[in-house]
């Protein structure tokens, strides 16, 4: 019986077939892994199978991405070692910080959202449509990701849960549902967030639970909280977790929820440009390596005691 697994739950927009999309995924995540521990990712590889991907993104909108566009970039991403002079710097751009004070403002003030410039509108029209759920695809899409954890916590099995971008929301709301709507003891060992919005207040007001209070207004399952956010991410707008949900460690519902948010540089480039929150960008990374070589790690040597 399998008793490892690492799930990553994408972001928002089109994706490419999921069999191609998941061999991308697992390309950049081990190019990070070996960047930071060389020693594990020689393990990793013989555990291909380990690795799967919730594949949302057809179902929301119905098409997929042309893989051939990304791989040339991807291949230039992995051969990058680190971020150049001009990376450090177009991340720390003016314009960029610009934005974040604009989408901040807009956080606080939605009504305002009409007078944004048009990538604005349409990144929160997007996350809007997930939470309004029309034709119930929200739901459908949070079933792909439950049908996928119940056996691992039914067997109480190890496992490693990803999301980034909007796939962070995701995956957060289908926890909340899983610990108060199913009878599943298990818990997730590491809920690894990368380049998420959850910080919002926008976001946030709109969260399975916001309403409730105590331990019925969060999930229940989760032992451990990484939350990464590189310089220039203005999709991840407030990039302290600890603060925003320290009620759930102070009622003992997660032991740690750390933020690493200091000095980490997301260096994917494609034809437009630097993206500092695409997900290749964030895996490749020796920091994102590093927290998911450490859960690698310390899931072997509990697998060795049973």
């Amino acid at each position: 019986m399998n008793q490892r697994h690492i799930i990553f739950v994408p972001g928002k927009n089109p994706k490419p077939p999921p069999v191609q999309h998941q061999n991308l995924l697992w390309r950049c995540l081990l190019e990070g892994v070996c960047r930071a521990e060389p020693d594990v990712v020689t393990d990793m590889k013989q555990h291909t199978e380990d690795f799967k991907l919730i594949a949302w993104n057809h179902l929301y909108y119905h098409k997929s991405k042309d893989i051939s566009r990304d791989l040339p970039w991807i291949d230039a991403l992995i051969h990058q070692h680190s971020p150049t002079a001009q990376d450090i710097k177009e991340a720390n751009a003016w314009h960029r910080k610009l934005d974040r004070f604009l989408y901040s403002i807009v956080d606080h003030i939605p009504v305002l959202l009409g007078l944004m410039p048009k990538p604005f509108r349409s990144t929160a029209e997007e996350i809007n449509g997930y939470f309004v759920n029309e034709g119930d695809v929200a739901c459908r899409i949070r079933e792909l990701l439950k049908q996928r954890l119940r056996p691992i916590l039914a067997n109480n099995e190890r496992v490693l849960l990803i999301g980034h971008s909007l796939g962070s929301v995701i995956a957060y709301d289908t926890l909340w549902e899983i610990s108060h709507e199913e009878d599943l003891a298990g818990k997730i060992d590491l809920f690894l967030t990368i380049g998420s919005p959850l910080g919002m207040n926008y976001v946030q007001r709109r969260l399975m639970g916001n309403t409730a209070m105590g331990k019925n207004k969060y999930p229940d399952n989760i032992r451990r909280w990484v939350n990464i956010s590189s310089t220039g991410d203005i999709t991840a707008l407030d990039r302290v977790f600890a603060d925003d949900f320290s009620t759930m460690l102070e009622l003992g519902m997660v032991d740690v929820i750390e933020d690493h948010c200091e000095g980490i540089y997301n260096f994917f480039r494609n034809e437009e440009g630097l993206n500092c929150h695409r997900s290749y960008g964030y895996l490749v990374n020796p920091a994102v390596g590093k927290v998911i070589a450490d859960w690698w790690q310390f899931s072997a040597k509990k697998e060795d005691k049973l």
